[in-house]
């Protein structure tokens, strides 16, 4: 007869247990879960049209966002989804691009009018949005063996090395959100660190061998950025370098990392474990880890200067945002975030919510992985990892 187990101590062992299961990931689920991705088939149903447009439906106008096409085109890579791919890069294309994204960087708002038609409401492009799609493309052309995707992905990342750099003082070339409107009057610039994913920069520069220097330009300077916008050690939304190129804040306002700042933290969650950069980023936002551990979940808002957070707590797809950051040093907060993410799933129609956890669940499936150069892997390749 075994043996009694006090009634504590055996639930604190299952739990355990249960932990360990899930951060590991079990074999035999990983080959089954690696199979189909039902995850992206819901995405794909909820916010794909059948010509290639991803709608967040909640948006008053029904808008279209140049990020949500191309995290969409990254998903579908990530799924070896080819038919999806090449809808959404047609309707890219025709609808943000003027019919040639070789030639127009796309406009990163379309939807309704006042008028009640349909079309570009902003035709400004979103640098973040440029540079996933010229990524998606590269490894496209990479994974599914096709040149013209290649040269497609050149030629949008000439564009934006051409209309969305500039030089400032101290930094050097250095990514702007957009082409206009960001160099600001009197010799300041304002930038957004959540637009600067270190693996996409390190992807782009080994796919484009004859752009490669300056693409390890703009990784070295925005790796800069990442670090002097989050001094405290909590990233901004949105920060500002002078002429002399000191960074700071807005007068007269909370200097908020939020909806945009809660990238920074995605992107270092999935850069790879070799990446030179990862170790001194980690100990750089180890003063918002120490937040979450305190409260029990990220913040919606928080002042960046005093620490304080702002308003409501986060929505669940924040904790999905942070999880594989934390997964790096501390699993066990990871996994209290994890929780949480599933508990506050975003509504089916929320789809910034649902695009961040896609990201996050992809990374955590080992479906959507990057590696060391950049690279995004092939699903076999992470599947057989996770199940060897």
């Amino acid at each position: 007869m075994a043996p009694r187990v006090p009634g504590r101590a055996l639930r604190r062992a299952l739990a355990a247990l249960v932990l360990a299961l899930l951060a590991s990931g079990a074999s035999a689920h990983a080959a089954t879960v690696c199979a189909r991705w039902p995850a992206w088939e819901s995405f794909r149903a909820d916010f794909i049209s059948a010509d290639g447009r991803v709608i967040d439906h909640v948006s008053p106008r029904r808008q279209t966002v140049s990020e949500g096409q191309a995290y969409a085109l990254l998903f579908a890579l990530a799924a070896d989804d080819r038919p999806t791919f090449d809808t959404l890069l047609t309707w890219t294309t025709n609808n943000l691009a003027q019919g040639d994204l070789s030639r127009h960087l796309p406009a990163w708002q379309w939807g309704r009018r006042d008028d009640g038609s349909y079309g570009p409401l902003d035709g400004n492009p979103a640098t973040d949005a440029d540079l996933w799609i010229a990524y998606a493309l590269a490894e496209a052309g990479r994974l599914w063996e096709s040149s013209d995707y290649v040269r497609l992905s050149h030629a949008v990342g000439a564009l934006v090395l051409r209309q969305s750099v500039a030089e400032l003082p101290g930094l050097g070339p250095v990514l702007l959100p957009a082409p206009e409107g960001f160099g600001e009057p009197a010799g300041t610039w304002r930038l957004n660190p959540g637009y600067l994913p270190i693996q996409v920069l390190r992807g782009l520069a080994a796919a484009h061998p004859d752009q490669r220097e300056r693409w390890r330009a703009l990784l070295a300077s925005s790796v800069t950025v990442l670090h002097r916008a989050a001094a405290s050690g909590i990233a901004p939304d949105w920060v500002r370098v002078d002429g002399r190129g000191e960074f700071g804040f807005d007068d007269g306002a909370p200097a908020a990392g939020s909806y945009d700042a809660i990238r920074v933290y995605l992107w270092l969650g999935l850069l790879d474990a070799a990446d030179p950069e990862r170790a001194a980023l980690l100990r750089r936002f180890e003063p918002m880890a120490r937040i979450i551990r305190r409260d029990g979940h990220p913040p919606e808002r928080i002042d960046v200067r005093s620490g304080r957070v702002l308003g409501a707590d986060a929505p669940g797809a924040f904790s999905a945002a942070v999880a594989p950051w934390l997964q790096q040093a501390e699993p066990r907060a990871a996994q209290r975030q994890w929780q949480r993410a599933a508990r506050l799933a975003p509504a089916r129609d929320e789809y910034y919510g649902r695009a961040l956890l896609l990201l996050a669940q992809g990374w955590r499936e080992g479906r959507l992985r990057f590696g060391p150069g950049g690279e995004l892997l092939r699903q076999e390749e992470t599947c057989a990892a996770r199940a060897g």
